[in-house]
């Protein structure tokens, strides 16, 4: 216990810089909605269809109806995912190599705890880290929204979303936790979970723009939970069921390499 409430006092000024952030991303965001909503109804539709097609895909244009709150909202849902996705992964990853960074694993390992228990208390930290910058996004999305619709007409979808950016998170702190376990370079661990996330934006930025590319979604977490295919298009329930398999997979694997290799000290 004294590990998870030690772990989140030293999380907790960057959890307050992070909420800054995504909630500056989602005000910013909505201004851009409130500016294009004040030339008249269907101007923003009317401009996108200006844009190449490549970009009318990746903006979801003949999908979304930019004209409403939620579905613009929706538009810029991949960035907030992106936002999310980040965090989750840097704090998975640092929150179990940074004792061998900062050179305090040797004072960690002396304790009567085993490295079971270790990690067990640093991702329920982790988690908890996460569910609370979930609040942030959920709440000040809500928030922003209702300036520019009644509640009824978002916040189911709004919901879904926000369903969708739990799962993400979950998928991303798995991945920096795994890449923790198995890495023995600290340093390492942190680049190479967030090299493999925007690996992964790159290839969901593809297929939207390329239909030649669309393959790429299955390597992508964030297309598994594509704001297109929740609200419009119809989701498949298979990418909640390999997510799962992908979570438990990733944190067995980070508590299996964890408990088995040396600590630098």
């Amino acid at each position: 216990m004294n590990i998870y409430w030690r772990e989140l006092r030293a999380h907790m000024k960057s959890l307050l810089i992070w909420s800054g952030g995504m909630i500056f991303l989602v005000i910013g965001g909505m201004a851009k909605y409130s500016a294009g909503a004040a030339t008249g109804p269907g101007s923003m539709n009317d401009l996108m269809k200006e844009m190449p097609v490549s970009l009318q895909n990746l903006f979801g244009v003949g999908v979304f109806d930019l004209s409403s709150a939620l579905e613009f909202y929706a538009v810029m849902n991949i960035y907030i995912l992106l936002l999310m996705g980040i965090q989750a992964v840097m704090l998975g990853s640092q929150i179990i190599s940074k004792e061998e960074r900062d050179r305090t694993a040797e004072f960690l390992l002396v304790k009567p705890v085993s490295r079971s228990q270790i990690l067990t208390s640093k991702l329920f930290a982790a988690l908890t880290i996460l569910i609370v910058f979930w609040l942030v996004t959920a709440g000040s999305s809500y928030a922003i929204l209702a300036n520019y619709a009644k509640p009824a007409e978002f916040q189911g979808g709004l919901m879904k979303l926000m369903l969708a950016a739990a799962a993400v998170q979950l998928l991303f702190v798995s991945l920096g936790a795994f890449f923790a376990g198995v890495m023995k370079r600290s340093k390492k661990s942190t680049a190479a979970g967030t090299a493999t996330l925007l690996a992964m934006f790159l290839f969901s930025v593809t297929a939207d723009i390329l239909k030649e590319a669309d393959v790429l979604k299955y390597f992508s977490f964030f297309k598994y939970y594509d704001a297109k295919d929740i609200l419009k298009r119809g989701y498949s329930p298979v990418y909640p069921v390999i997510s799962v398999i992908l979570i438990i997979a990733m944190i067995w694997g980070a508590y299996h390499a964890y408990k088995r290799r040396d600590m630098k000290i």
